[in-house]
């Protein structure tokens, strides 16, 4: 009886706690495509466009 509280419990907190790895991981990607234009605008203003 104590292991089917024990698996309620692991699951209720794990249903509560899945947004946050969600908003974390959707943070990451935005820090990683921030990281990116930048340093594509500083490989810009240091090259000047070929043309």
């Amino acid at each position: 009886m104590a292991g089917i509280w024990r698996d309620f419990l692991t699951a209720l907190v794990d249903a509560v706690r899945r947004p946050d790895r969600q908003q974390l991981r959707v943070e990451r990607r935005r820090a990683v495509e921030r990281l990116a234009e930048q340093k594509i605008r500083e490989d810009q203003r240091e090259r000047p466009p070929e043309g």
